[in-house]
C-alpha cells in the first residue's frame, strides 16, 4: 500500500508540474516590436501630413523610430554622453491616435531645469546623442518619440498620458556641461 501511495503522489506531482508549465508565455520583445511599428506609422503619417522633414535616429545601424528636426542649430556643437548635464526648456504634447497633437501636457516657462542626460527618457538620450554634431547651446530641436522610448506601456496619470503614448518634445538647449 505504501509503494502504491508513493507512486500516486509522484504521478500527481508530475501532473501538477506539467499543468503549471502550460501557462501562456508573454513574448515581451514581440509586443515592443508590434507597438514600435504602430508608433512609427503614427509619427511618419503625422510628419507627412504636416510637411515636416525630420531625420530618423538609428542606434548601431538599427532605426529606433525616434525622429528629430533641428529647428535652430545653436552655438557650436555639443558632446553628449550619458553623464552630460543639459539645461533645457521644453513643451511636450501627445501625438494622439487620430494623428493630431493633444493640448500641451508639460511646459517649462521661466524655470529651466538641469538634467543628467542618462537620467532622462531614452528618447531624449538618443535624440541628443544623435545630434551631437548638429546642436549646441541656444539650439532648438523637436523630437518625435515612440512610446517605447518614453514611458512604454505605463500610463502617466500625473501627465494625463495613457499607456503607449507617443510624445512630441520641442526642446531648447540652454547649456551643456560635461
Amino acid at each position: 500500500m505504501g509503494t502504491n501511495m508513493n507512486r500516486l503522489l509522484l504521478i500527481a506531482l508530475l501532473f501538477a508540474t506539467g499543468l503549471s508549465s502550460c501557462t501562456k508565455t508573454i513574448d515581451v520583445q514581440a509586443q515592443i516590436n508590434t507597438q514600435l511599428v504602430k508608433d512609427n506609422q503614427l509619427i511618419v503619417t503625422y510628419l507627412k501630413n504636416n510637411n515636416i522633414t525630420a531625420s530618423v535616429i538609428d542606434s548601431a545601424g538599427v532605426a529606433t523610430g525616434i525622429y528629430y528636426k533641428i529647428d535652430t542649430a545653436g552655438n557650436g556643437t555639443g558632446l553628449f554622453t550619458s553623464s552630460t548635464q543639459v539645461t533645457v526648456g521644453w513643451i511636450a504634447w501627445q501625438l494622439k491616435q487620430d494623428g493630431t497633437l493633444s493640448g500641451i501636457i508639460q511646459q517649462t516657462d521661466t524655470f529651466h531645469p538641469t538634467f543628467i542626460l542618462g537620467e532622462t527618457i531614452r528618447g531624449w538620450q538618443f535624440g541628443f546623442e544623435d545630434t551631437k554634431n548638429s546642436i549646441g547651446p541656444g539650439g532648438i530641436i523637436t523630437l518625435y518619440v515612440p512610446s517605447h522610448y518614453a514611458y512604454g506601456p505605463f500610463a502617466q496619470a500625473s501627465l494625463g498620458l495613457p499607456a503607449n503614448a507617443v510624445l512630441v518634445f520641442h526642446i531648447t538647449l540652454y547649456s551643456i556641461t560635461n
